[in-house]
């Protein structure tokens, strides 16, 4: 039986962050993926800069996972009763396919040391001194960054998101808009509610184009395209795809011991936008660096995401209870659009680990219809 210090399930940005914090500490790390990489993945294609920040702390060159994609400066939101507000974002993002980004993160684990495996895995037991994986490997923790489907979390007996707290988007390239230029546009709608559309500009003169809703609201493909076109009119995307999104909101308690979760698995996605990116490099990262505490990684990999992340997730909690009143989402926008600050606070709270401050939440109320 092959012996390894740490093994990651799923080679997407979260189980290649695992894989280097693994690796600058020292471990030995098998990466396994059902895939060959370069590979689709249906995602908005957004990284913001914070994302890009976690990576260079591991050691990778932020411009390398970018080059060829210029700076996307700009954001454009629109609220569901029409209030807009368009600004320069505090720190510029990029929008790279994940074709190519994940590749080139990848190949960034690849070259410090990790080993990568195409390999669909299919059983996953932990016992007090380390997990077998499919019985012919075994790891003294393992890593599950294996997405929205993940069968880590399934082998450790962990259900899907309940059909309020997951969400389903669809994907395409499309032109980018008219007058669109380097502006991350997002515009979202009352009706069926909450649900929003983008068009992410990859500097080629096309975007990545999509539209997102809550599995609740009996989302169908043909509803998910009809959105699309409905707020975003003209556009023709190609290669339509759709995928899950399971919401923090809608997370499991992390198991302790030697089986930790990132990512997608762990129900790392920010419920306000479905970013993705900043959560999975992040929890991906502190996975990989707890790995040495052994059966009591998953206690320690635990404390570090509350630490570093439990009043961000508090934060998006409350402000996803609060935006199922539109008004207020109009009130927010007016009031960003007023106060370059909010605009940066909702921001950071969309893309980033910003918090719900009493700032943004009493400029929103300040420009609340009277009698409301």
């Amino acid at each position: 039986m092959e012996r390894w210090d740490v093994v990651v399930v799923g080679a997407g940005p979260a189980g290649s962050a695992a894989a280097l914090a693994a690796r600058r500490d020292g471990a030995s790390v098998l990466v396994l993926d059902r895939a060959e990489f370069p590979r689709d993945k249906v995602c908005g294609d957004g990284v913001a800069p914070e994302a890009l920040d976690v990576l260079a702390g591991l050691g990778v060159d932020p411009a390398a996972l970018v080059a060829g994609y210029p700076p996307v400066p700009r954001l454009s939101l629109r609220s569901p009763g029409g209030a807009v507000v368009e600004r320069d974002t505090h720190r510029p993002s990029s929008v790279v396919p994940r074709a190519v980004f994940d590749a080139r993160l990848l190949d960034a684990a690849r070259a410090a040391g990790a080993e990568v495996r195409r390999r669909t895995v299919r059983t996953v037991a932990a016992g007090a001194d380390g997990v077998t994986v499919d019985g012919d490997l075994r790891a003294g923790v393992l890593v599950g960054a294996d997405g929205a489907e993940s069968a880590v979390r399934r082998a450790l007996g962990l259900g899907s998101n309940r059909p309020d707290r997951l969400a389903v988007a669809i994907r395409g390239y499309a032109p980018a808009l008219p007058g669109q230029g380097a502006t991350q546009v997002l515009v979202t709608t009352e009706q069926r509610w909450p649900a929003y559309a983008w068009s992410f500009p990859l500097g080629d003169g096309r975007a990545n184009v999509g539209y997102g809703e809550l599995v609740s609201g009996g989302a169908t493909r043909a509803a998910l395209v009809e959105g699309l076109h409905r707020l975003l009119p003209g556009v023709a995307p190609e290669g339509l795809r759709a995928h899950r999104l399971p919401l923090s909101t809608g997370r499991p308690r992390l198991p302790g011991g030697r089986v930790l979760l990132a990512g997608d698995a762990a129900s790392l996605v920010n419920p306000l936008t479905g970013e993705g990116i900043f959560y999975a490099v992040l929890s991906g990262a502190l996975a990989g660096g707890a790995w040495s505490a052994g059966a009591g990684a998953g206690a320690r990999y635990r404390a570090a995401l509350r630490r570093r992340l439990g009043a961000h997730l508090r934060s998006t909690r409350a402000a996803s209870e609060l935006s199922r009143w539109p008004r207020l989402m109009d009130a927010t926008v007016r009031a960003a659009a007023a106060d370059q600050r909010v605009f940066d606070d909702v921001v950071a709270l969309g893309l980033a680990e910003g918090r719900l401050g009493g700032r943004t939440l009493a400029a929103a109320v300040r420009r609340l219809p009277a009698g409301r």
